[in-house]
């Protein structure tokens, strides 16, 4: 069942220019779609789509997942101008120059895409376990959302309110990856969530959008720093796309992980 929240937040992100003036960068959020469980309510998951996506079509495939106890919610990202496209506008999680590992990173798009999905889990119940998921640059936003629990802030300095118990990534990549280990050496909080905290990988060897070293990588960077529960699988042949195996193994590994009852009775 489908129910839509209020269509449209807006999300101000003050930026510093080099004249020590704060440009105002403005982040209009689409359409948030929420498919609701069929069983008992024991976890929320936030699921974010990605480049060019909107949340309706993700929901969709999420209602026929055999996950009768997850409440599903996939909001759509902020129309804004994409470096990648020559400045076109699409729907996009941060702005994106181009996929490579030198790449800079749109800090200030990702702060308020992660500050987005906390605030559509600050109103579920305390009992109910939160997770957060992704495709492409919704996967990267997923992962720098789980960055940003556990080290308990933004890279703004905001603390980060949102107590994440899994995160998914699919086929797509760990942002900010160069100071993931500054965040976390030396902090004993950060190293302990960060050890606790279940990531899933998945990643096509045939994607030729978001290369597969990337996933591999960004896997072997958070294993690195702290991060003890990482799976990573690989598909031969996998595209950039979704296929029903890999679906089947993130219901799986989600089942496990968020300690969900396997029956759909309520």
């Amino acid at each position: 069942m489908f129910s839509l929240l209020p269509s449209r937040i807006h999300i101000r992100v003050e930026v510093s220019s080099r004249g020590g003036k704060a440009a105002r960068r403005a982040f209009e959020f689409g359409r948030t779609y929420v498919v609701r469980p069929k069983g008992k309510h024991q976890a929320t998951v936030v699921w974010l789509h990605g480049l060019g996506d909107n949340g309706s079509s993700w929901s969709q495939l999420l209602e026929t997942l055999p996950l009768p106890n997850i409440k599903w919610i996939c909001p759509t990202a902020p129309t804004q101008p994409i470096t990648i496209f020559g400045g076109f506008p699409s729907t996009a999680w941060f702005d994106v120059g181009e996929l490579s590992e030198d790449a800079p990173d749109d800090v200030e798009g990702l702060d308020a895409a992660a500050a987005h999905v906390a605030n559509l889990l600050s109103t579920e119940p305390a009992d109910i376990k939160i997770g957060i998921g992704g495709f492409s640059m919704g996967a990267a936003t997923s992962l720098y959302s789980a960055t940003c629990f556990t080290s308990g802030k933004y890279a703004n300095g905001n603390q980060y309110p949102a107590n994440l118990s899994a995160v998914v990534g699919l086929s797509g990549w760990l942002p900010c990856s160069k100071t993931l280990r500054n965040k976390i050496e030396g902090v004993e909080e950060a190293a302990r969530r960060a050890v606790t905290l279940p990531i899933l990988l998945c990643h096509g060897k045939g994607d030729d959008v978001v290369p597969y070293k990337f996933g591999e990588k960004s896997s072997r960077v958070l294993a690195s720093t702290g991060f003890q529960d990482v799976t990573f699988k690989a598909y031969n042949g996998l595209g950039h796309y979704t296929i029903p195996q890999e679906m089947d193994e993130v219901c799986t590994w989600l089942t496990s992980k968020l300690g969900l009852e396997e029956s759909s009775s309520s």
